[in-house]
């Protein structure tokens, strides 16, 4: 039998993480330059959860109020906590989880550490591979 395949064996561990207290023009900017989508939320305090923010929830939050990108920070719109899972579980374990809540990208953790990001983009990349 073949052994499972982990999250942390495909997930991105370089994680694009900003402050909630950041502008949206920050995480905007951050979002441009580093060719992403979302972005994981850091911690407020030791045992706080992480938060999410992503590009949909930003073009929302201005198109709804005509909001300043300059005026507006992070925590005002972010999701928290962010769905996660552990970096030593199974990937169809992860992948039933984010079709189940609809979700394209969850935190990868161990012990409470933010260890990387996995989304329905790095899925797709891995299962590309094996038919190749």
């Amino acid at each position: 039998m073949q052994s499972p395949i982990l999250v942390e064996q495909i997930m991105r561990p370089n994680v694009n993480v900003i402050d909630p207290c950041a502008s949206l023009k920050d995480a905007l900017t951050m979002m441009r330059d580093r060719r992403v989508h979302s972005l994981i939320v850091a911690k407020s305090y030791e045992h706080d959860a992480y938060g999410i923010i992503t590009n949909t929830q930003i073009l929302q939050k201005i198109l709804a109020e005509d909001g300043d990108v300059e005026l507006i920070n992070v925590y005002d719109i972010y999701s928290k906590p962010v769905f996660s899972v552990s970096a030593k579980i199974d990937i169809r374990h992860a992948a039933k989880l984010m079709l189940e809540h609809n979700i394209k990208r969850v935190a990868v953790t161990d012990n409470n550490e933010l260890k990387g990001v996995l989304s329905t983009t790095d899925l797709t990349k891995y299962l590309i591979s094996l038919l190749e």
